[in-house]
């Protein structure tokens, strides 16, 4: 069986990879396995986990997973807003859309570690994201139908879920937060994408579907058409 694994910056990831991306890569014949980047390594005691400070703390992960041969794809669940500043393409990013600069970035960090099992995803702008692209979902898990209409207006200005932009204030998880004080990040948020299902997300953010379809067609699981 095929195997892909998802290295994913912190909590609110690994919820979504487990969840929601799991069950539905299992579905087209993958072994998923999920893990949390580790940003500090201890002599004593367990290692901390989660949030991407430095390049070196997530290309060290990358590097050491792939040491395992029988995974197939290794990929990435990390956000682009708050990636590291240091991380391979960060600097040189082109003028242009969003989608040209973190497929820029991408593209810089595959080849700077160089094997081709390992598929850098920076999710456009964070995870909430793929929330905003289920704001309806969102409304009804936590009753409050008038969130879900906020939402959809700002995504609709924005031109997109993806689209919303990745300022200290105006992140996607900001927006909803400012909206919706109570958000649970790690929780409401996971949530809400597995019950509104990946198909939702595909047809709603360019930028993550180009990433299911590069999945696929490296595990050899895409469909034609």
């Amino acid at each position: 069986m095929r195997r892909l694994h998802i290295l994913c910056e912190g909590q609110t990831e690994e919820n979504l990879a487990t969840e929601t991306l799991r069950p539905y890569f299992t579905s087209h014949d993958t072994y998923v396995t999920v893990s949390v980047l580790t940003t500090r390594r201890t002599v004593a005691g367990p290692d901390s986990k989660g949030g991407v400070g430095r390049w070196n703390a997530l290309d060290r992960d990358v590097r050491l997973l792939l040491r395992d041969t029988s995974i197939q794809v290794l990929t990435t669940l990390v956000d682009y807003y708050g990636a590291p500043s240091d991380a391979p393409g960060m600097k040189n990013r082109p003028q242009g859309t969003p989608y040209d600069r973190v497929a820029h970035v991408e593209s810089a960090i595959a080849e700077a570690v160089g094997d081709p099992r390992f598929l850098p995803y920076l999710i456009l702008h964070e995870t909430e994201a793929w929330v905003l692209a289920c704001a309806e979902t969102l409304g009804e898990l936590v009753e409050e139908p008038r969130l879900a209409d906020s939402l959809r207006a700002i995504v609709e200005s924005a031109g997109g879920p993806e689209l919303v932009n990745d300022g200290p204030n105006t992140a996607p998880s900001k927006r909803i937060e400012g909206l919706y004080p109570t958000y649970r990040k790690t929780r409401d948020g996971p949530d809400t994408v597995c019950l509104a299902g990946v198909e939702e997300i595909r047809r709603q953010c360019p930028h993550a579907d180009a990433w299911f379809r590069a999945v696929e067609e490296r595990l050899g699981t895409r469909q034609p058409g």
